[in-house]
């Protein structure tokens, strides 16, 4: 924390001076968006005056800015920075007044502050400004009105407030406002606070408990409101078609019941953060960051206890960085991992942030002393460890030791640095924080043996430090660029978790990554699987055993599915589905080849021996939303591909449900060869269809030679009779219909089965065909 300058920098830099050392503190201290204007708003505290005065950096001449009031006229309600777009990169302040009138102030180099123009914001005589913000070249703000006549009740006029919004252009002829547009009306009062693209309304200290259980955030270009109670999770969105649906009762008419039973928000400070998102401070100290969408996170927790209600607590976000000032101290805060960087206690009794372009890695701080900067950046020969970093090299490998320790006393960081037991993580924390922060500088101050291992990580550690690159080129990178650099990132981020251990918290991982980037997803499977047609157009992978026994893994019931959780296999058969699904048979075909030449049939450890690979795959099939003809297609394939009798029989039922006779008979004449077994049950099976009906009748010449040779003919005609259907006439020995089975259309297989041996003429062939009976005795061996 070093002096920059003194209030010297600023024009009547000794008048600055006095007002920051007075006993009384400012009310307001506000920078200019490019650091060059300071506007300082004394309390209204007799004998002083309150006002409002602007001090010019670098003491260019000029006229400044200096305005007061007596106690008759209303408060201030807010000091906007608006951009002109007249001159490019030039400012316009406009000063909101309680009851609306808005001055807007212009300033000229070397002329001073201007007045442009006074205008009246609100339509209405008797409304009053509670809050304003600006967003883009529009005014936001939440004004007051009260009822016409005075009521005693006080719920009957609680909704009372109205959220309006108005543009404001400013051009060369002068400032000209829009039309007031009613965002919300019959509405508790909110403070508004704009960002970039959204407005946040959040409750006021003063409004009843019911309406302070949740926050509201307007999406200006959606016209859109989201509902959110952020510590319950509770997130509701609701687009506004028409201006009669602005209604406050009317937005919360779905989600009454619901937040009756949340707990009030604990808010002691509000603001904005430069990424768009609302930061929160409770009373118990805790820093959260409300994002758009209605979600929150935790960052960081103050370690001051409870705030009292007027104890000041300052925030402002510097990139990453969030600065925090409370009771003296600054905290420096990593947004992104919630990372305590810096805690620095000030000698200054209050201190106010200012807005600095000159440097992007430095905090400005404006006391009653000077002007103080703080550079959080990290020198470039530094060889300090990154402390996220190696933290979670030594939590992960708690993980690791856990899973593997028989002992049930939890493993903590502490433990594992101290004992001296666990080498591997020490060492490994070593080697990084050498080797990724010395960049093309040989490595000093290394062991001898953590050299080696460094020479031997070298490819590793590369591969780790371009994959964080990656990832930071795609959070910075414009939308156009975003997919391509996805799908490296997701083919990288896939190829490294089939490498490693496929634990519960690794393929949670990998169906996140399924669902955001489907289309990455299935082509890094195919590049980690090398999947690809031969010239026979036939499927084939070059995977490692290792990666097919990820892939192929089927985890515990209580781990799957309990949040959606689905195993490597299930994504992948579903990406099949989606992006390519003729192929889908083929890979199920791979998989089944793999099991049989790594794990026996009737293995409970390998990945049938709970639940087949093909009905794994049917499974992911039945969960599609729409079910089509080419689902009914996809599931003949993939029994058929299985070669299970089971699955060959029930895709022969398939088909006879559909009537496809044609298909019928290729199937029965093709997997009748795999064993006399199913055969019969082939056989069995279209016997009974060919009594009922006559559908079969042309293709009985293809039928009769799968007869099995042990069927005899009085089996043939039990079964025939069992299946003949039941008429409900008289029978009658000629029928008019003609579908009748007639002694004609079973004479062929009747005369077949005649022809065929007797199972005891073969049981007794070699002892007729014999010279002798009864045969010799076999010769005894000694």
């Amino acid at each position: 924390l070093r002096q920059v300058s003194d209030l010297s920098d600023f024009s009547r830099g000794h008048w600055l001076r006095e007002l920051l050392c007075r006993g009384e503190e400012p009310r307001h201290v506000q920078s200019s968006p490019d650091g060059q204007h300071l506007l300082l708003l004394q309390k209204s505290r007799p004998p002083t005056l309150p006002r409002l005065v602007a001090f010019q950096r670098h003491s260019i001449a000029g006229a400044d800015l200096e305005r007061s009031w007596q106690p008759p006229q209303p408060a201030l309600v807010g000091l906007l920075f608006l951009q002109s777009p007249v001159v490019l990169g030039s400012w316009v302040l406009a000063v909101v007044w309680e009851h609306g009138r808005t001055e807007v102030w212009h300033f000229v180099v070397a002329v001073g502050w201007q007045l442009l123009q006074t205008l009246e914001l609100c339509q209405g005589a008797r409304a009053r400004v509670v809050s304003v913000c600006s967003q883009g070249a529009s005014l936001v703000w939440c004004e007051e009105r009260p009822p016409l006549g005075a009521h005693s009740d006080i719920s009957k006029c609680a909704f009372r407030f109205c959220v309006c919004a108005r543009a404001l252009e400013v051009g060369e002829q002068g400032v000209r406002l829009g039309t007031v547009r009613i965002v919300l009306h019959n509405s508790p009062e909110y403070q508004v606070l704009a960002s970039p693209q959204h407005i946040f309304l959040v409750p006021a200290a003063a409004s009843f408990a019911t309406t302070s259980k949740f926050l509201l955030i307007w999406h200006p270009e959606k016209a859109e409101f989201t509902i959110t109670a952020p510590s319950t999770g509770f997130i509701h969105s609701k687009v506004l078609r028409s201006s009669s649906e602005s209604d406050f009762r009317k937005l919360l008419l779905g989600s009454v019941g619901l937040l009756s039973c949340f707990m009030p928000l604990d808010i002691h400070t509000s603001t904005v953060s430069n990424s768009g998102g609302l930061l929160l401070v409770s009373t118990k100290g805790s820093v959260s960051i409300v994002e758009p969408d209605g979600t929150q996170r935790h960052i960081f927790d103050l370690e001051c206890g409870p705030l009292p209600q007027g104890s000041p607590v300052q925030l402002k976000t510097f990139g990453s960085i969030l600065a925090c000032v409370l009771a003296g101290v600054l905290y420096l805060v990593d947004q992104n991992s919630g990372r305590l960087v810096e805690k620095e206690f000030l000698s200054m009794k209050e201190v106010h942030f200012l807005e600095s372009r000159e440097e992007e890695n430095s905090i400005q701080l404006l006391s009653q002393t000077g002007i103080y900067s703080f550079n959080f950046s990290k020198p470039e020969d530094s060889s300090r460890p990154e402390p996220c970093l190696v933290e979670m090299v030594f939590e992960e490998a708690c993980r690791y030791y856990q899973r593997r320790s028989l002992s049930s006393s939890k493993l903590t960081v502490e433990k594992l640095k101290k004992g001296g037991t666990f080498q591997a993580p020490v060492v490994l924390a070593a080697i990084l924080q050498h080797s990724l922060h010395q960049k093309q500088k040989p490595v000093q101050g290394l062991q001898d043996t953590y050299t080696k291992l460094l020479s031997t990580m070298s490819l590793e550690l590369q591969s780790y430090m371009s994959l964080e690159l990656l990832k930071a080129c795609v959070v910075c990178a414009p939308e156009s660029e975003v997919e391509s650099y996805c799908k490296e990132l997701v083919e990288q981020e896939v190829s490294r978790i089939l490498q490693s251990d496929m634990d519960k918290d690794n393929l949670a991982y990998l169906n996140s990554v399924f669902a955001s980037f489907p289309k990455a997803a299935w082509k890094a499977t195919r590049s980690c699987l090398q999947l690809q047609q031969n010239g026979d157009g036939l499927l084939v992978a070059r995977a490692t055993p290792e990666v097919w026994k990820k892939v192929l893994c089927q985890p515990q019931l209580e781990d799957v599915g309990q949040n959606g959780m689905a195993p490597l296999f299930e994504l992948i058969c579903a990406s099949f589905l989606r992006f390519k699904p003729k192929w889908l048979p083929s890979f199920v075909e791979l998989t089944q080849q793999y099991v049989s030449s790594s794990w026996s049939y009737s293995s409970k450890e390998g990945p049938e021996g709970r639940v087949p690979l093909y009905k794994r795959a049917l499974g992911v099939l039945a969960r599609k939303n729409k079910h089509g003809e080419a689902d009914d297609e996809m599931e003949l394939e993939l029994l058929l591909c299985s070669k299970r009798p089971k699955a060959v029989l029930q895709a022969l039922h398939l088909l006879i449900r559909l009537k496809q006779w044609q298909r019928v008979m290729e199937v029965a004449e093709k997997f009748s060869k795999l064993s006399p077994l199913l055969k019969k049950e082939i056989f069995i099976t279209l016997l009974a269809e060919f009594a009922q009906h006559r559908e079969l009748d042309p293709y009985l010449d293809r039928l009769w030679p799968l007869c099995p040779t042990e069927l005899t003919a009085s089996d043939i005609l039990t079964m025939v009779l069992e299946h003949l259907p039941h008429s409900q006439e008289d029978p009658v020995p000629f029928s008019s219909e003609g579908n009748q089975l007639t002694v004609g259309l079973l004479k062929p297989l009747l005369q077949r089965v005649a022809q065929h041996p007797s199972v005891q003429d073969e049981m007794y062939s070699d002892a007729l065909q014999s010279t002798t009976f009864p045969p010799p005795t076999p010769p005894r061996e000694h």
